[in-house]
């Protein structure tokens, strides 16, 4: 009787995806011309759960037409007075009285492979935390210079604003009309830098999360959270790459902390002998491009990929634990004591 009760569970739990995906999960991310309005944008995104792609939400930020790598380094476009001198880039002479961007020391995450906070073998790994002038990673970016693994300006604590001040003038402290429609301002504006090898692997956030594209562009795969029971879920040590002083990389357990769920699976070739529930689950790939807004919903599984050298500041809104977030709790408990996990 009671392995006849949970089979009917799995059951409902593997139909649940589906019926939820004909009911409001779109075919493909859907695109909007313009923003919306505080009441579009949470009656027709937030409140369905449903991620938007929005066009001409930047053109106003003066980031859009002078951050470049260049840029990055001396603070000062090229496309300047430099040109208008005949000075070739090479010649073009920074005013020695002025503190550059490139100066900068910011928060670097250093993996051997490009996969920062992720499951590499029974361990789930965190990024060695180098801090490093802003101009180094912008050679290793142009080839000027090497650094030993993968690169990636992604510290997610408000690094904007504390690690690149001078860079606010250029962008907006928040999202006007997301934040009237949520009602609160973002918890927190974070700068992101990297190579083209460094991948944030699949996993969800309790965000509202507004990533903005300024340079290059950004490759998003999507899972809606009605998918949660085809996603599998596993505990794992969690460990730290430390960079050693000959360039190589070892694991470090990190001994007095719990174990951590994280998604064990690379969606972009899944081990489906391993996880064959996951054939049943239908991504959303979409590509958000320079001056492009995505508005990606909390609770939503995304794995990111980029161009190389791809400049984006994202703005995360804290969610509503309301009703919403319970249905999810519960279905993610019902997948876990159900054995689909």
């Amino acid at each position: 009787m009671a392995e006849a009760a949970l089979d009917a569970v799995r059951r409902e739990l593997r139909e649940f995806p589906v019926a939820a995906r004909e009911l409001s999960v779109p075919l493909a991310v859907p695109y909007l011309d313009e923003p919306p309005s505080p009441l579009h944008f949470y009656r027709d995104w937030v409140c369905p759960n449903r991620p938007c792609i929005i066009r001409n939400a930047l053109q106003h930020w003066p980031a859009l037409r002078k951050w470049s790598l260049p840029y990055l380094r001396w603070g000062l476009p090229w496309a300047g007075c430099g040109r208008c001198f005949g000075a070739s880039r090479a010649e073009l002479i920074v005013p020695s009285s002025r503190a550059t961007v490139g100066s900068t020391e910011v928060s670097v995450a250093v993996t051997p492979d490009g996969y920062a906070d992720a499951v590499r073998g029974d361990r789930f790994v965190m990024p060695a935390e180098r801090r490093l002038p802003l101009s180094h990673v912008l050679d290793v970016l142009e080839g000027r210079a090497q650094h030993p693994g993968v690169l990636y300006v992604q510290k997610q604590c408000s690094n904007l604003p504390t690690e690149l001040p001078q860079l606010l003038p250029d962008v907006e402290p928040h999202v006007p009309w997301a934040s009237e429609a949520l009602g609160k301002m973002p918890d927190a504006v974070n700068f992101w830098l990297g190579e083209a090898a460094a991948v944030t692997s699949l996993h969800k956030d309790h965000y509202e999360n507004l990533y903005c594209v300024v340079s290059g562009e950004k490759h998003f795969l999507l899972h809606p959270p009605s998918d949660r029971p085809f996603i599998p879920y596993e505990l794992y040590t969690q460990a730290t790459y430390q960079l050693t002083e000959e360039g190589s990389f070892r694991m470090v357990d990190e001994e007095a902390m719990e174990k951590v769920p994280w998604i064990p699976l690379d969606p972009l070739a899944p081990d489906l002998a391993r996880y064959p529930s996951y054939c049943q689950a239908q991504a959303l790939r979409c590509t958000v491009r320079a001056g492009e807004m995505l508005y990606l919903p909390a609770l939503w599984f995304h794995h990111v990929q980029q161009s190389h050298g791809c400049i984006a500041v994202n703005f995360w809104y804290d969610m509503e634990y309301d009703l919403k977030y319970s249905y999810f709790q519960l279905l993610d408990s019902l997948t876990k004591v159900s054995g689909l996990n």
